[in-house]
């Protein structure tokens, strides 16, 4: 009998249901159990971090050869660590979108699979959204209406949220994200990857008004967008000078070092922070939940602290095992799950940003 979402075994109202989450988007390969009480019984990380180390930032065919490697003992990993059989899954959750192509088709192919082989619901996770839900998981609580902000290596994007499964997008970076920055720049100062942390670590010794560094669209023109191209070539113009090349640079001191990453860190969480709050006012929320690899940053953590205390908004911000890729976000599938939309093996990935 072919797949069909009219016919699968879906479980009584009564009884405790189970969702597997598949998580394959860029680097991590990652896998969840996650009972409809949002309960989470498993939860398997496998990183890439040191096969892409030495080429300063994520390596798409290297990502996407790891993934299938890591998939099957992830997934069987995550199974076994819930404390169940693999008949007792309810539901199969895989992002979809947005990634690497290659990584998402390694996470569509193993829940589509399952979804055949176990005739079970197959569900769609926007991976950026899921960032969001990141924020409802650790809180407990009901965190929508929000401003939701995702600051990651691919992604820096604010949107409207009127609930789980409604997202308004209202800006995002035009060129580079800020992790991807970070990354960029932490190469540039001879700092480790991933850049985030290492950048971080340089700052706390650092000025960070020793250089003056550009603010990108701080106009009201495009006051939800984020560009930080202009402010990893200041950085590098800094080292090294317009027009040469970074090899040419004097040597710089561990307190050049220092001031570079602590000016450089002050733009992006300026940046963020004061983009974030202009959406805060202009939407009137009252919530505003955050997201991402980069929300692990101290400085811009407590930045947002301070700026949404002023003015009297409920802040909440993913933990730190939540803010890197994971499947636990793949929760918010549930909310699909409940609403019955359900996906066909049509069901496809979109690598590319989807502005929604």
């Amino acid at each position: 009998m072919a797949y069909d979402s009219t016919t699968m075994n879906l479980p009584s109202s009564s009884s405790l249901k189970y969702l597997l989450t598949i998580e394959t988007t860029c680097d991590e390969t990652a896998a969840a159990v996650i009972t409809d009480g949002l309960e989470v019984r498993s939860s398997v990380v496998s990183s890439q971090a040191k096969l892409h180390e030495k080429f300063a930032g994520v390596v798409p065919e290297i990502a996407a050869r790891a993934h299938l490697e890591s998939i099957l003992p992830v997934l069987d990993e995550t199974v076994k660590s819930a404390g169940i059989s693999l008949a007792q899954i309810d539901a199969i959750a895989v992002a979809t979108t947005p990634g690497l192509a290659g990584s998402l088709l390694v996470g569509l192919i193993a829940a589509k699979t399952l979804a055949v082989v176990l005739r079970k619901p197959l569900l769609a996770v926007n991976h950026l959204h899921a960032h969001i839900y990141a924020c409802q998981m650790s809180a407990g609580r009901n965190v929508f209406p929000c401003v939701g902000l995702i600051v990651s290596g691919g992604h820096t994007s604010l949107y409207r949220c009127a609930g789980p499964s409604e997202f308004e997008f209202l800006g995002g970076t035009i060129d580079d994200a800020a992790g991807e920055a970070f990354d960029k720049v932490a190469a540039m100062l001879g700092l480790s990857y991933p850049g985030g942390p290492s950048i971080s670590a340089a700052a706390l010794t650092g000025n960070p008004k020793a250089y003056t560094f550009p603010r990108g669209l701080a106009g009201k023109q495009r006051p939800f967008d984020f560009s930080f191209s202009g402010l990893k070539t200041a950085v590098r113009y800094a080292i090294c000078g317009p027009g040469k090349p970074l090899e040419s640079a004097a040597p710089l001191t561990p307190q050049q070092v220092a001031d570079l990453a602590a000016s450089f860190q002050a733009a992006v969480v300026d940046s963020i922070a004061d983009k974030t709050m202009r959406a805060l006012r202009e939407t009137r929320l009252r919530q505003l939940c955050v997201g991402g690899g980069v929300a692990a940053n101290a400085a811009l953590r407590e930045r947002l602290k301070r700026e949404t205390s002023k003015i009297g908004v409920a802040l909440e911000i993913a933990p730190l095992e939540m803010c890197t890729d994971n499947a636990i976000m793949g929760a918010i599938a549930w909310e699909r799950y409940h609403a019955g939309k359900f996906e066909t093996l049509e069901l496809d990935i979109t690598p590319g940003l989807v502005r929604g």
